[in-house]
């Protein structure tokens, strides 16, 4: 009961002192950033449908989202370093606002992928800028702050692909898209007027582009407690990456169930995200990475590792809960790099760790495409729980903190 009581006073916490609206404005553009990017799988059938294109070009397409997603990470750390975590958070929302509206217009497969792959790279440019703002902001519970604002993205993933479902379904596709091009704008506004144009202190490594400046980023990158948890990072991005791509396609081709409550469920795995990171991010802020990551994995590993015998209505659903797990591994090992890179270099250091675990992992949703096109949609999620069984092995090689 202790426990619990220091878990809700830390979450208390970042409340106070006039901080809540940078917390705010940071988790609404999360909300977005991330909630419209999960729109594409509950839309995929429609996409198959409106293009000709089978689930190896879906299962492509979402690749190229994450890959460009990926590139962006690096330049967006680089410029977060460099002219502050206002100015890229605010730009990146911009960019996300007209990109998706191309998305939303696009006439022809060629048009569909190119805007796909501007969107993920706008995107991107909100991923390091918004760690490095709630480290600073928040030094005392980051952990905290990193997990309410990812679970505002996890609400975002609850609510926007099943909206923009409801909204496909009674007019096109293509509105499930737009619905969000106006609150992109509304988020940029208000992003500008509640953070700080830089939220780090002092200079910067990377604001001379100097050999040393680049020997000061390799020191940091390489030592051996980085290497491993950003192994870490990527085991878990990978089982992430391959199980929301084709979750709601799996559920309606494999287990039958309907559209709709595929994407209901769908949802509701985003929802408990909601509830699963902030209290996985204080659980992390009080035991550490070596206790807290390797329960968030093993349920999920164990629960995918079964999946394929799951069946009916409310046994999908009850997996489904125990699924949502998957959701706190990245609040854990983003919290430890974060805090474990030195400020001077911590956007551009973890721009590029962000760039080499996301391109290194977007090609998993071609793989669990080709597999279901061959049959294979259970072994795809088989191999799903083998990673992630690796990453908890993997665990127990880091320091002990």
């Amino acid at each position: 009961m202790q426990s619990f009581a220091e878990v809700g006073s830390n979450a208390k916490a970042i409340w106070t002192d006039g901080k809540g609206k940078i917390l705010f404005a940071v988790a609404a553009g999360w909300f977005l950033s991330i909630g419209i990017r999960f729109v594409y799988p509950v839309l995929l059938p429609s996409l198959q449908s409106a293009y000709s294109i089978d689930l190896t070009t879906a299962g492509l397409l979402l690749s190229v989202l994450w890959v460009a997603y990926a590139l962006g990470q690096l330049p967006g750390g680089i410029l977060s370093d460099r002219i502050g975590e206002r100015n890229i958070l605010v730009l990146s929302t911009a960019i996300s606002a007209v990109t998706i509206a191309l998305v939303a217009a696009a006439d022809s497969v060629l048009v569909l992928f190119a805007a796909t792959a501007a969107f993920g790279a706008g995107t991107a440019l909100y991923g390091v800028a918004r760690f490095t703002t709630l480290s600073h902001v928040f030094p005392d519970n980051e952990g905290a702050a990193i997990g309410l604002t990812m679970a505002a993205g996890d609400l975002g993933n609850a609510l926007l692909p099943p909206a923009a479902g409801l909204v496909a379904g009674a007019l096109a596709w293509q509105y499930g898209f737009g619905l969000t091009v106006p609150l992109f704008t509304v988020v940029a506004a208000l992003l500008w007027m509640s953070v700080p144009k830089r939220t780090s202190a002092g200079s910067n490594a990377i604001d001379e582009l100097s050999l040393d400046a680049f020997r000061e980023v390799f020191a940091a990158l390489s030592r051996s407690s980085i290497v491993l948890v950003t192994m870490l990072q990527f085991l878990g991005y990978v089982a992430w990456q391959g199980f929301t791509g084709f979750y709601p396609t799996y559920l309606i081709n494999v287990k039958g169930i309907s559209p709709a409550v595929a994407t209901l469920l769908f949802g509701a795995f985003f929802g408990l995200g909601v509830v699963i990171k902030p209290v996985v991010g204080s659980v992390y802020d009080r035991f550490g990475l070596k206790r807290s990551y390797p329960i968030v994995m093993g349920v999920f590993t164990v629960t995918v590792g079964l999946l394929p015998l799951f069946e009916g209505f409310w046994s999908i659903v009850i997996a489904t809960v125990f699924l949502s797990s998957i959701l706190g591994y990245g609040t854990i090992t983003l919290s430890y790099l974060t805090t474990a890179l030195p400020e001077s270099v911590q956007g551009t250091g973890l721009g590029i760790l962000r760039t080499i675990y996301m391109t290194a992992g977007a090609g998993i949703p071609v793989i669990m495409g080709a597999l279901a096109d061959r049959g294979f949609f259970d072994e795809a999620f088989l191999l799903l729980a083998i990673v992630a069984a690796v990453a908890i092995a993997l665990c127990t090689r880091i320091p002990n903190q």
